[in-house]
């Protein structure tokens, strides 16, 4: 083959592909998306409060049209992943306020996802790779159902690419066909913990702060002792998980003073044993499997303003709960 055909050759298969592309762009190569927000598998989308409703063609409070995206459910300081494979672009200033949430990126071919904060604004993206974090929508619109806005450039509706075509299931309770006079054993399959909180897949524990430090055994600045916990860092509302499966009891009252934080649950299971503290369970009795969402984190920044707000993971005879969370694997 001639050089002068070799180029004829490639030119035509280029010209090919890009035709495809503009039939077929990346963004409907997969009919649904993958899940956009860590805590929302389906990528359920806002109803209605105070400040407006978050479907699509939805009216503006301010009188200026319709709502041309939708606004998927995403818990402040979330993990947020992208819902298709292509090349970002950015930044996206929607509010040009510079105000707490006016920050997103675009994916080309081509929607806009706006209300996050990108781990950068340039270069190519995968499907289901994770592609920042939720921005604190509370400090700008107090009460407000926490999203994110997703706008396909086009102003055409995204909502039925927003089904995934097979949600990330939820591990299903164990089956009692018969009634059973004791409880059935717990096998956990290993050690390590699952994922306790949405937008922190590996269980980072807080560091320091002016209230004090996370880790374990870290001394109490009131004096009375040693931590004999864990904090898992966790955004005030964001999604709360299994770390592994057992029997529920509660509630645990650990301030004892009725404050917006003093809530939680006992988790008791083969070899484990342990108390979440500032959070608010689905339900205070009855089993649970490792990874099933357990409940919602509290605010905590309510009560002390400016900590690292977290849950506080106590084994129940007191001993070091850091190895098992160690290898938490975003399960």
């Amino acid at each position: 083959m001639t050089a002068l055909s070799l180029v004829a050759l490639v030119s035509l298969v280029s010209a090919v592909f890009a035709n495809q592309l503009d039939v077929h762009p990346p963004q409907q190569q997969h009919r649904h998306w993958a899940p956009i927000c860590s805590g929302n598998p389906t990528n359920k989308i806002r109803g209605c409060d105070r400040y407006g409703c978050g479907h699509f063609g939805a009216d503006r409070h301010s009188g200026k049209g319709k709502h041309v995206g939708v606004d998927v459910i995403c818990a402040d300081g979330a993990t947020v992943y992208a819902p298709f494979s292509g090349q970002l672009s950015g930044p996206i200033r929607f509010f040009h306020n510079g105000n707490a949430i006016d920050d997103g990126v675009q994916i080309r071919y081509c929607v806009k996802l706006v209300c996050i904060h990108p781990i950068r604004y340039q270069g190519q993206i995968q499907r289901g790779q994770p592609l920042g974090r939720m921005l604190p929508m509370q400090r700008v619109f107090p009460g407000i159902v926490s999203h994110i806005h997703v706008e396909n450039c086009d102003h055409s509706d995204p909502t039925h690419l927003l089904t995934p075509a097979t949600p990330s299931p939820l591990p299903q309770p164990f089956p009692r066909p018969f009634p059973q006079p004791f409880p059935r054993p717990f096998p956990q399959q290993d050690i390590h913990w699952a994922t306790i909180c949405s937008g922190n897949p590996t269980n980072e524990i807080r560091g320091c702060d002016r209230y004090g430090c996370g880790y374990y055994g870290a001394p109490r600045q009131n004096g009375k002792g040693k931590h004999s916990a864990v904090d898992v860092i966790c955004a005030d509302g964001a999604t709360v998980f299994a770390p592994f499966s057992g029997e529920l009891s509660g509630p645990i009252k650990f301030f004892q003073n009725g404050n917006a934080i003093d809530d939680g649950v006992k988790i008791s299971g083969s070899g484990f044993c342990v108390k979440l503290v500032c959070i608010h369970p689905i339900r205070y009795h009855g089993r649970i499997h490792k990874g099933q969402v357990l409940g919602r984190m509290l605010p905590m920044q309510r009560v002390f303003p400016g900590i690292t707000s977290h849950i506080h993971v106590e084994n129940c005879d007191h001993s070091d709960p850091t190895g098992n969370l160690e290898r938490g694997k975003g399960q």
